[in-house]
């Protein structure tokens, strides 16, 4: 195996002349924006930020497309990325402003560095992340670092916080103040005139001149950080290189079970990606978004009639492509299911994907053939092991084998609640469930489709509740019914703060218009022009004693109670219907 030093800059313009490669066994570009800003924090303080791994090779290899376009040459194909990706697609993005293709759309990655930051090591301790989400998706740090969707006085706070970093995401806001410059301006201009100019100095003199003028040159210095590159063998075979990327990324944990998977897969099975990647375009139009990850599993189960990876190597590649066409009829029914029987519009609503599988397998054994009384039982089943998050706790893949076990074996759907019953016992709804259970709990979807299910509606426009509104201004959050600022000035814990019973659904304009106004000047408007009615779809009191804020442990009280009954009362009436 050779081994090349070789600066981000070459590596860069290999990249974009298409030189280097991408072969089918490789994941999409995943990377959050935050974390190419700490990429950049690294490379601009000269910490080691790993090595990279290529296959140079002759071999008519299946491959598929970068984030970034590429230039055609003569060479492409030579060199295949084994390991590196993420790094230099997301230092090709913001070194050279070029666009990053994510689920069909074209987008910067806009990093900004602050010529005024302050010297030494970093500090912030680094976040680690989930890898899945898309880079672009959340790229406005302010909305990242809070902590909720309303606004409060955390601002100042929050700001004073990013002007102590080195790297941030960009925001207009940011992105408006002297010190903040573009990461990919400073490095599309050759002199640092517009760039000083802009931060308010316009004379040698000035003290900040020196300091900022290093700070830049030493920014453009990360073009010539050097990366060990090791370059494997052309006398390798694909299996054999397949293996290794296998082994490297299971040593480094870089890669998820599921994408180890998907390599082995596609090692003997050409062209799988892109097959995988129509079937995810035909779902997001009925807005639900399934990871690679799920569709590398769905074949998983349809192949072996359990859920475990471990198998896909020595499953015959025949068996596996039925069991892709299995799948996908599955996961059909099940989205249908989903959206029109349980009213559960996209993933979000569901506390694990892995609902989506034991839905799928139940279609296809029952070959969409389900009498009325399999129907409700059905639904009453989801909507219950949803709410109390049968895959969210202990072994998910141990739960999901158990549900395929009753589902290929059986077949019958009564038997799947008897696993829910061991697992939780009771199996309703009570107040004190609700008791410290904010956004993240199995239940705060159990709430929303229940006051969907009762007619709930936003409390200025009247638009009725709905994940698929179109327009930012009409897209539904949750908003605290009780100001949180106000519940932290009176030393309230977050948890009891950010309560489920705390939470209305309306739109984004009127979370933005309400901000933190006291809760009973603005339910009175709410009232005024809409009605108790408005109030009570959403088992928010009509009492407007409950509505001070000094009476919020009363108004908790009542709400979680009227929660829990309206709540209770959605799954016997769907699972009645």
């Amino acid at each position: 195996m050779q081994q090349q030093n070789i600066p981000i800059g070459t590596l860069v313009d290999m990249y974009k002349r298409g030189e280097l490669r991408l072969p089918e066994i490789q994941r999409h570009y995943v990377w959050r924006a935050t974390r190419v800003r700490d990429l950049l924090d690294s490379l601009y303080r000269g910490y080691p930020s790993g090595s990279i791994l290529m296959w140079e090779t002759d071999e008519p290899v299946p491959t598929r497309d970068f984030a970034i376009a590429q230039e055609t040459t003569a060479f492409a194909g030579r060199k295949l990325l084994l390991d590196g990706q993420q790094r230099l697609t997301s230092l090709t993005a913001v070194l050279g402003g070029e666009l990053v293709q994510v689920r069909g759309r074209k987008r910067p990655i806009d990093i900004l560095f602050n010529l005024d930051h302050p010297d030494g090591p970093p500090t912030d301790d680094t976040e680690v992340t989930s890898d899945e989400d898309s880079p672009v998706a959340a790229d406005d740090e302010l909305a990242d670092d809070a902590d909720g969707t309303e606004d409060d006085d955390t601002e100042q706070g929050l700001q004073e916080k990013l002007n102590r970093r080195t790297f941030v995401v960009a925001s207009k806001n940011l992105a408006s103040l002297p010190n903040w410059v573009s990461v990919t301006q400073v490095f599309s201009t050759e002199g640092d005139a517009q760039l000083l100019k802009k931060a308010g100095i316009t004379s040698f003199d000035d003290p900040r001149f020196q300091r900022y003028s290093d700070r830049l040159k030493k920014l453009r210095a990360i073009k010539d950080y050097t990366y060990v590159v090791h370059v494997l063998e052309r006398s390798m075979s694909y299996e054999e290189v397949t293996e290794i990327f296998v082994r490297v990324n299971s040593l480094g944990a870089k890669l998820k079970s599921s994408d180890l998977a998907l390599a082995q897969m596609t090692s003997r099975w050409p062209n799988l990606l892109k097959e995988l990647e129509v079937f995810q375009e035909e779902c997001e139009k009925s807005y639900f978004t399934i990871d690679l990850g799920h569709l590398v599993r769905s074949i998983v189960v349809f192949a072996t009639q359990q859920c475990l990876f471990r198998s896909v190597a020595s499953t015959p590649v025949e068996k596996l492509k039925e069991g892709w066409a299995q799948a996908q009829e599955g996961l059909r029914f099940a989205i249908n299911f989903l959206r029109t029987n349980a009213g559960i519009e996209d993933e979000t609503l569901l506390s694990s994907p892995m609902f989506l599988h034991a839905l799928a397998a139940l279609s296809r054994v029952k070959d969409n053939k389900l009498t009325g009384d399999e129907q409700r039982q059905l639904l009453h089943w989801l909507l219950v092991a949803n709410a109390k998050g049968r895959y969210s706790r202990g072994s998910t893949e141990t739960l999901l084998n158990e549900d395929l076990a009753i589902i290929f074996r059986k077949g019958e759907v009564s038997a799947l609640m008897e696993p829910v019953k061991r697992q939780f016992g009771r199996l309703n709804v009570e107040p004190g469930d609700l008791a410290g259970r904010g956004v993240g709990s199995p239940l705060f979807s159990l709430a929303y489709l229940a006051l969907k299910a009762s007619g709930a509606k936003d409390w200025y426009s009247g638009l009725g509740l709905s994940l698929t509104h179109q327009g930012k201004l009409h897209f539904i959050q949750w908003h605290h019914v009780i100001p949180k600022s106000l519940l932290k000035e009176r030393g309230y814990e977050p948890g009891v703060i950010n309560e489920i019973a705390n939470m209305a659904f309306i739109t984004g304009q009127t979370n933005r218009r309400i901000s933190n106004k006291e809760a009973a000047n603005y339910l009175r408007d709410v009232v005024a022009k809409q009605g108790e009615a408005t109030l009570l779809s959403q088992c928010v009191p009509t009492d407007e004693a409950l509505w001070s804020t000094d009476r919020y442990a009363d108004f908790l009280s009542y709400r979680r109670q009227a929660l829990a009954d309206r709540m209770n009362a959605f799954i016997q009436e769907k699972s009645l219907a």
